[in-house]
Formats: C-alpha cells, sequence, structure tokens
C-alpha cells in the first residue's frame, strides 16, 4: 500500500509541474527551432509581404519600405527600423528587409530626411520611424511596442547607439561599421552587438567600433564582431555572416528567444568571414 501511495504522489507532482512548465515557455517564440542553415538561408520561414511609406505622409524622417510576416495567426511581432549610412538611399540597406522579416519580424528600412543627416540626427530619425510603424502604420497591429530594436549603417550606426541612449527601452541595437565622434557610451543600457570591418578606411574600426564596444558598460549584454576581409560597405550588398548575427541577436533580446543563445555563446572562433568577435556570455538580459 505504501508503495502504491508514494507511487500515486509522484504522478501527482509530475501531472502539476507540466503545466507548470507549459506556462514558463516564452510567449514572444516565433517559427521552428533554429538552426545553422535557417539563420544563414537568403529567407527564413516566413512569407513576407511590403508596404512603401512616403516621405510625404510622414514626419521626423525620410518614408521607407516595411517588411513583415503575411501571417496573421502567430500573434504580434518585433520591430527594428534600419537607417542607411552617410550619401546612402534606403535601398543601401534594403537587402535586410525580406531577410529579417521573413525570420519573423516587422522592418523598416528608411530613408534619412536628407543623406548628409549626421549621427544625433540620424537617431532621432529612427525613433521617429519607430513611433510611426506603432502608431500610425498600416501594419501596427502586427508590431509589439513593448518590443523594438534600431540598426544602422555607418552614420546610420551611430545614429542607433544614439537612439539607444535616447530611448533605454528598446531591446537591442546593431550599429554596422558605425561612425560618430562621441566614442563613448557608458549610459546605454540596450543590449547592443556592434559590427566592425578589418578593412575599413572610413570608420576605422580602432578609432570607431573598437572604442564604441569598449566604452560600454561591462554588466551590457554585448558584443563585436569585426569582418574578415571586408570594408566600410559591407552591409551595403547581401552578407550572410551580417545576418546570421544580427538575426541571433535580435531573437535573442527583442523576442527574449534563448533558442538562439547558442549561435552567440559560446563566443563565435575566427573564420574565413569573422576576425575577431568579443561578447558578454552567457548572456543575463
Amino acid at each position: 500500500m505504501a508503495g502504491l501511495l508514494a507511487t500515486a504522489a509522484a504522478a501527482a507532482l509530475t501531472t502539476v509541474a507540466v503545466p507548470g512548465a507549459q506556462a514558463a515557455d516564452n510567449p514572444y517564440e516565433r517559427g521552428p527551432a533554429p538552426t545553422t542553415s535557417s539563420i544563414e538561408a537568403l529567407r527564413g520561414p516566413y512569407a513576407v509581404s511590403e508596404t512603401s511609406v512616403s516621405s510625404l505622409g510622414v514626419t521626423g524622417f525620410g518614408g521607407g519600405t516595411i517588411y513583415y510576416p503575411r501571417t496573421t495567426t502567430d500573434g504580434t511581432f518585433g520591430a527594428v527600423v534600419i537607417s542607411p549610412g552617410f550619401t546612402a538611399y534606403e535601398s543601401s540597406i534594403a537587402w535586410l528587409g525580406p531577410r529579417l522579416a521573413s525570420q519573423g519580424f516587422v522592418v523598416f528600412t528608411i530613408d534619412t530626411n536628407t543623406t548628409l543627416d549626421q549621427p544625433d540626427s540620424r537617431g532621432r530619425q529612427l525613433l521617429s520611424a519607430l513611433d510611426y510603424l506603432t502608431d500610425r502604420s498600416s501594419v501596427r497591429s502586427r508590431v509589439d511596442s513593448s518590443r523594438l530594436g534600431v540598426m544602422g549603417h555607418s552614420m546610420g550606426g551611430g545614429g542607433s547607439l544614439e537612439a539607444a541612449k535616447t530611448r533605454p527601452s528598446l531591446k537591442a541595437a546593431i550599429p554596422m561599421t558605425p561612425w560618430n565622434l562621441d566614442k563613448s557610451w557608458p549610459e546605454l543600457r540596450t543590449p547592443t552587438l556592434i559590427f566592425g570591418a578589418d578593412g575599413d578606411t572610413i570608420a576605422p574600426v580602432a578609432s570607431h567600433a573598437e572604442p564604441f564596444y569598449q566604452s560600454l558598460p561591462s554588466s551590457l549584454d554585448k558584443a563585436y564582431l569585426e569582418l574578415n576581409n571586408a570594408s566600410h560597405f559591407a552591409p551595403n550588398t547581401s552578407d550572410t555572416t551580417i545576418a546570421k548575427y544580427s538575426i541571433s541577436w535580435l531573437k535573442r533580446f527583442i523576442d527574449d528567444d534563448t533558442r538562439y543563445e547558442q549561435f552567440l555563446c559560446p563566443i563565435p572562433r575566427p573564420s574565413l568571414t569573422i576576425d575577431e568577435y568579443r561578447g558578454t556570455c552567457p548572456h543575463t538580459s
């Protein structure tokens, strides 16, 4: 009898534990479990639609294109706005739109007010575009306004640091070969992945990407990936390394999806495309 009671008690405990485990599941996970192949692919599991946003219908930035998962059955998605660099247009970073959106994000690639805007202005424009996306855009009902991030190339990368400084509630920032006269960012509270390029002569890593990374708080989830045999303009064409680690970073911190931790920790080793990678592991956010 005692053995039967013990077995029944154990079964009852097991029955109680299962719903608890299910309740602990992350409600923000989107898409199937990732693999190296799935995050390196040109397209992820979601079919993507897009809509153009005219500069005449917005204020604070120069319009752009919104890419978003076509499905209406998976709930809302986290969102990211991406800024081009100095003298550049939206077209220079447009490849990231469908590639990231197909992994389960709403992505807004933007034009800036002028091609000569500096990082502080680009930071404000990134935030204006986020506000438009969540408050006024035709896809606002698809966006979770509590799960937002910013990316940018060159001066747009410097702008993504400015945006994260201004709005610490952002969940992720990804400056790509960033340029900024401000070299120190100890006030940032947003998990930040910085891409540098070993052959960058416009924003050399020694005076831009590296000091930006080194100045971030030691308590912050942060990473620095230096692209191997790459120039300042590496983010302007489809790049699997940029896509792979951007997807992993956005998933990990915008979606709190720890299934992607495996691609960030342990720290990736140098390879044909990675000159070096530094970062905090394991992540705490």
